[in-house]
């Protein structure tokens, strides 16, 4: 039986990384990418005897990302999985954001997701089989304030990821994403300290009372990657975000709530 193959970008840490021990676990051989050396991760990843290829590089150069094709192609001659992962926050008031910097954030969280799906595409069209999953945000599918440039870059990548589920569906690939909520990564912790807000004022606002883990995350696109579980699911956006965007209520109804339940607890 031939491998699986999964590649994913944005792995030195947080959810890319969580996410290649998830499926490293599962078997799959692993192409790992980042900016920064991903050697770590792959030294990690040895106890599950899996192969590991390093693609270390900027995934919003198109030449970089052609390279990665081949290096891939070479290794293994096909690919199962693509995980978009890779991406940067961005937070300014939203008159103080620079055309540069908002071009910055769009090329690396959208522009870099469409090369990758664009170029890996033939692989998987070819194969008649495979699974493309973006991670995108509940920044996706709502407004945050200060956020202009990663709002808009997340929810032109939940609109990319539907167009191309409708164009490749037939060819088997599906085309999926995943909309994260708040989560407790390295990301998280820089965010915190430029934007001001803390663990609660997230805590507070989320139906299940916490953060979103980095495993959390990776298990909702394992789920998407595998057909076995999820082989007719194509051009969805799976919130992972505790019930964030479901939660309608005011803060103090929120709390009342809250408040029973530690009642009913005690």
């Amino acid at each position: 039986m031939t491998q699986k193959v999964a590649f994913i970008t944005g792995a030195a840490q947080g959810i890319g990384r969580r996410t290649a021990e998830v499926l490293a676990g599962q078997g799959y051989a692993l192409a790992l990418n980042d900016l920064h050396s991903v050697a770590d991760v792959a030294h990690s990843l040895k106890k599950f005897a899996v192969p590991v290829l390093e693609c270390p590089g900027d995934v919003s150069n198109e030449g970089t990302v052609e390279g990665f094709a081949k290096c891939i192609q070479g290794e293994w001659g096909h690919l199962d999985v693509l995980i978009n992962n890779a991406g940067i926050s961005f937070i300014s008031p939203t008159l103080s954001v620079s055309v540069a910097e908002f071009r910055r954030v769009l090329d690396i969280n959208l522009v870099a997701p469409f090369l990758l799906a664009r170029i890996f595409a033939p692989f998987l069209m070819a194969q008649r089989s495979g699974s493309i999953v973006n991670v995108a945000s509940i920044a996706g599918l709502v407004g945050i304030s200060e956020r202009a440039a990663y709002n808009a870059s997340k929810h032109g990548l939940i609109g990319l990821t539907r167009t191309l589920s409708a164009e490749w569906g037939g060819y088997g690939v599906r085309v999926n994403a995943v909309c994260p909520g708040w989560v407790k990564t390295e990301m998280d912790v820089a965010d915190q300290a430029s934007a001001g807000y803390t663990d609660t004022d997230i805590t507070k606002r989320v139906p299940l009372a916490r953060f979103a883990t980095a495993d959390d995350v990776a298990q909702a696109i394992a789920f998407l990657a595998d057909p076995r579980l999820s082989g007719y699911i194509t051009g969805h956006a799976l919130t992972v975000d505790g019930g964030w965007v479901s939660d309608g209520s005011w803060e103090a109804l929120r709390l009342r709530y809250r408040k029973g339940n530690e009642d009913v607890a005690g």
